[in-house]
Formats: structure tokens, C-alpha cells, sequence
């Protein structure tokens, strides 16, 4: 029997919410998340299905960050169409419209197996142009150079991005925001880079 195929009700829609979670924003919910979804009002009650699912082989809690949870059975990925070069636009200097019958595959420039893509909600990088409601291009990795904006993941499982300044006792998550203040973590985790943002304007 398989690890899916022995989970109970309960433990079966704790795993479909926890791949969810990681399917919609690259990362899994806390513990607090789990417990308000499923109305469980004790953090060990949901700890309960956690091991259980993690004994079956479904999920991976790494040990130096207890509340950070990966799906050990599956990895997303997704093709995409392209979508149509119609030519090139001046940003200087006038010139001539000449439409193009290319298309660009954003699965070619940004490789789905490598990235995932998360919704900006707020405006502490707005001072490296990327706005509230902006989608963050992020290349999975585990380390990143100093200053580079990154997905940062905290002991409470909270994630943000923020620009990555690792510091002699402690990690300094800086905002692009001349009116917000650094957030300072004695541990953190990267999980990826950001290399690309999409606007959407209306």
C-alpha cells in the first residue's frame, strides 16, 4: 500500500492543503495555518498529521527549520504556450513599425522546472520597481550573494522578499523602501532568487 493510498479523510485534505500552499506560492503553510483551516485548535493535534504524513513518506519538515514543509513526492512544473512577437517597440528614438511573426515561449527564458512565480503583496521593494500586485519571477536555489533580492523563509515559516545581507550573528532582510526598517532573523532560508518581475497594467 502506498503512502496516499493509507492516509485517512482528515490526513488526505491536510496533504491536498499543504501541496496547495506550495503549488500557489512556493512555499507550505504553518502550523497555525493548518489548524485554522481545519478548525484544530491545538498546535499538536495538527503536529499529529504532520508525522503521520511525514512517516508515510509524503512530506519532508527539515530539522534545523521545524515548521518548513516540503511535499517529498512530487515537484510542480507546467509548459506554456508562447505568446506572439509582434515586433519591437522604441523606447528612444522613433522607428518604424515592422510587425514580426515570432513568438516568445517564457518557458525557453524563465525554465519551469528551475522557477515558480509569486504575487507581490505590498510595497516594501518598490524602490527596485517592483509594485504591489506584481508577479516576482523566482529562480529556486538555497544560497544567493549578498544584496541579492531573494524569497527568504524565517524560523515561523514566514516568507518575504526582501534583499539577503547575511551579517556575523544574524541575516538582515532589507526592504527597497526608504520608509520601512530592515527585518533582522537569527536564521532564515533561501528559497530562491527573484530574476524577473510581470506587470500587469490596466
Amino acid at each position: 500500500m502506498s503512502g496516499m493510498d493509507s492516509l485517512t479523510t482528515r490526513q488526505r485534505e491536510v496533504y491536498d492543503f499543504i501541496r496547495e500552499k506550495i503549488r500557489s506560492r512556493g512555499y507550505g503553510p504553518t502550523v497555525r495555518e493548518i489548524g485554522t483551516q481545519f478548525n484544530i485548535s491545538s498546535p499538536n493535534g495538527v503536529m499529529c498529521h504532520l508525522k503521520a504524513l511525514e512517516k508515510k513518506g509524503l512530506i519532508n519538515r527539515e530539522p534545523n527549520m521545524s515548521r518548513a514543509i516540503q511535499l517529498s513526492t512530487e515537484s510542480f512544473s507546467s509548459s506554456r504556450p508562447g505568446l506572439r512577437l509582434a515586433g519591437r517597440i522604441a523606447a528612444g528614438m522613433l522607428q518604424e513599425a515592422v510587425e514580426q511573426n515570432e513568438t516568445i515561449d517564457f518557458g525557453e527564458l524563465f525554465n519551469a522546472e528551475e522557477m515558480f512565480v509569486l504575487e507581490v503583496n505590498g510595497d516594501s521593494m518598490i524602490e527596485d520597481q517592483i509594485s504591489d500586485g506584481d508577479y516576482v519571477v523566482i529562480r529556486k536555489q538555497d544560497t544567493a550573494d549578498r544584496g541579492q533580492i531573494v524569497v527568504a523563509l524565517t524560523e515561523e515559516n514566514e516568507a518575504t522578499l526582501k534583499r539577503w545581507y547575511p551579517e556575523a550573528d544574524r541575516i538582515r532582510l532589507e526592504p527597497a523602501n526608504s520608509s520601512m526598517k530592515p527585518i533582522y532573523v537569527k536564521n532564515a532560508r533561501v528559497l530562491g532568487i527573484c530574476v524577473g518581475v510581470v506587470r500587469k497594467l490596466s
